[in-house]
């Protein structure tokens, strides 16, 4: 079975030397264009190499070349090309079966980061994870990966999912033999086979409990906004802190769009749980320069505000999708934003319900104490109007903890007794450590890049 990432060993990351291997990009496509069977000799000795440090459990090594080699040959000679065919390298790796899964799954993953994947390749591409999971989930393999790599495997297989049903839905201008092709392979990236895979991977580790316990009530995902918050917030600080680090990983470019939309995402947060308390002062000084002006404009209640929420949905939501096989039939139409104008249209609905709440909010953060009938006076509505709304608070800013527990999301609690509303004082506990802690690491800094001058 393929098993987690084992403590590093000792021994040194092969590296290698391409100076050997043609430079030119014509040498390796031929004057003709892309040969599939073509092994450049550094080729070759990737392969190999990859393969023993498979064979010997080298986990290690077997990231490094995962992780480094495999980046460094595809930017130098697949910009824009496949790589080799499984078929021309089979005979450097003894015709491993497992093997030629793995290095397949690795050359669909560079043909859709680099080029667009024709329909059978897409189809072929289902093909080989299917037969990988199955030697995965159900054969007995003595090898062990990186965790990185089995991370990349399960992600890239939802992306490619994600990807087929888009592409699927675009049915207005799909050729006969696309279509005729979509009818033949109607079980490649079927919506139960991709579930059923899933579900499978989820068995073999410990989140089934956390599913089970969902399933049993005890563990519920709606309205948890500081939970959320509190997980935007250390990304962002461990990406801020070390993004410097990854400026020459071929994920580097990833990594800064989707922290662009981590930030979005946390400023819609803050808006439907007002926690800003919750965040460092790092990453709330990041937020205010990049969506501060956003975020004034966000507390009105007209359609310039509702164009924002639109504008940082719709920037930072994931693709999604409509798993079910369109309709081959005429008129084709294409169908592939319908799932993400339905997301949407909820998301504006919520965010009108939170924008009637501010008014409740802005009000409870003057009084300690104020009647039922003073408040409904000055929302300008009567008192059974205004416990609706104050229920319609409560139900939006009470989520359920992990323990089962119902817990406040909000900055500004109440109670009601008899006629009088009371307001709880919620202000936070001032944590004079953390702040201590920053400025001593940061004195630490500023002393180390003094010596470090010293010594020069």
């Amino acid at each position: 079975m393929l098993l987690a990432l084992i403590p590093h060993s000792t021994t040194m990351a092969t590296t290698f030397d391409y100076d050997d291997a043609p430079s030119r990009h014509d040498e390796l496509t031929g004057l003709d264009g892309y040969d599939p069977n073509f092994v450049p000799d550094s080729v070759k000795s990737f392969v190999t190499h990859l393969y023993r440090h498979i064979r010997e459990k080298n986990v290690y090594d077997i990231y490094e070349m995962y992780e480094t080699s495999f980046q460094t040959l595809s930017d130098r000679f697949f910009k824009d090309i496949p790589w080799p065919s499984v078929d021309a390298v089979a005979n450097y790796v003894d015709n491993d079966h497992v093997f030629c899964l793995l290095y397949r799954e690795m050359w669909f993953r560079h043909l859709y980061a680099r080029l667009s994947p024709t329909l059978k390749q897409r189809i072929d591409s289902w093909d080989n994870y299917c037969s990988l999971f199955q030697v995965v989930l159900h054969g007995v393999v003595n090898m062990q990966l990186p965790n990185q790599w089995l991370w990349d495997m399960v992600d890239e297989f939802v992306y490619q999912f994600q990807s087929f049903c888009q592409y699927r839905a675009k049915m207005k201008n799909k050729t006969e033999q696309e279509i005729a092709l979509l009818r033949q392979f109607d079980q490649a990236w079927n919506v139960y086979g991709v579930l059923n895979f899933l579900q499978a991977l989820v068995e073999k580790s410990m989140i089934i409990q956390i599913l089970e316990r969902e399933k049993e009530g005890l563990e519920q995902f709606m309205f948890l906004y500081v939970d959320a918050i509190h997980e935007f917030n250390k990304i962002l600080l461990y990406i801020y802190k070390t993004k410097q680090y990854h400026q020459k990983s071929p994920q580097y470019e990833q990594i800064l769009k989707k922290n662009e939309q981590m930030y979005a995402l946390l400023a819609i947060c803050l808006f439907l749980c007002p926690q800003v308390k919750l965040i460092d002062e790092t990453v709330n000084v990041q937020l205010r320069e990049k969506y501060g002006e956003k975020m004034a404009r966000m507390q009105r209640y007209d359609n310039e505000a509702f164009a924002i929420y639109d504008e940082l949905f719709s920037y930072a939501c994931p693709k999604f999708i409509s798993p079910s096989a369109p309709s081959f039939e005429e008129p084709l139409v294409n169908y592939n934003q319908d799932a993400y104008r339905l997301q949407l249209k909820l998301f504006i609905y919520e965010v009108k319900q939170q924008q009637l709440l501010s008014g409740v909010r802005t009000f409870l953060k003057v009084y300690s104490a104020i009647s039922v009938g003073k408040l409904a006076n000055y929302m300008e509505v009567d008192e059974p109007t205004l416990r609706t709304i104050l229920m319609t608070y409560k139900h939006k800013t009470h989520a359920v903890d992990s323990e089962g527990k119902i817990i406040s999301n909000a900055d500004v609690d109440f109670y009601i007794d008899d006629d009088m509303i009371h307001v709880v004082d919620t202000k936070p506990v001032r944590q004079y450590g953390d702040y201590f802690l920053r400025q001593i690491v940061k004195l630490e800094g500023v002393i180390n890049d003094m010596d470090r001058i010293r010594l020069e």
